[in-house]
Order: structure tokens, then sequence, then C-alpha cells
């Protein structure tokens, strides 16, 4: 399983944006299918983005088109690069492996206001 440090967030005005990173420890990280997900006030954590460790993407409805997800395998991190955000973004990012699940790290904060 991997263990995940999140960071990058921050406040953004809407139209805005923002690049998380994620840093993955943990053996054999190709091996992971890595995720990020979001969990706004009130309601349950969503996948908003998943990658292969062949790079296979794959995005939610709510986010294609604007957010890419992307990993670099020698420096075990996967990257958000979020673009044209909306207020319904905000949310805490969390980032995960689909296939092999750690504890969740703190997430990072991102805040779409103006």
């Amino acid at each position: 399983q991997v263990q995940v440090v999140e960071s990058g967030g921050g406040l953004v005005q809407p139209g805005g944006s923002l690049r998380l990173s994620c840093a993955a420890s943990g053996s054999s990280f190709m091996l992971d299918v890595m995720a990020w997900y979001r969990q706004a006030p009130g309601e349950q954590r969503l996948r908003v983005a998943r990658i292969t460790g062949y790079g296979a993407k794959g995005y939610a409805d709510s986010v294609k088109g604007r957010f890419n997800i992307s990993r670099d395998n020698a420096k075990n991190t996967v990257y958000l690069h979020m673009t044209s955000l909306k207020p319904e973004d905000t949310a805490v990012y969390y980032c995960n492996s689909v296939n092999r699940p750690g504890p969740w790290g703190q997430g990072t904060q991102v805040i779409v206001s103006s």
C-alpha cells in the first residue's frame, strides 16, 4: 500500500488554474493505479481522475476537459492540473492508490472564490 502527501492547494479566482502534487511512498509505484478524489463540506469523497502506471487516464464528467492528471513514475509523484476552475470545484483534494489503497493523507484545500 502507498502512503501519500498532497500539496499545491490554495485560493484561486473562478477561471483560474492550480496544479496539485501527490508524493507517494511504497514499492513498485508503477503498479499503482493512482487517483485524485475531492470532498466538499457535507458531501461524500468522490473520485475525479485516475491514471494507470502506463498513463491511461479517466475523468469524472464534472471535470472532463478542464482537469489533467499525470504522473512521474521516477519521482513517485502524481499531479492534477486544474484549469477553468469553478466555485463548485471547492473541496479538499486527496490522492490514493485505487488498487493498493493506503491511509488517506491530510489532503490539500482548494477554494475557488472571487
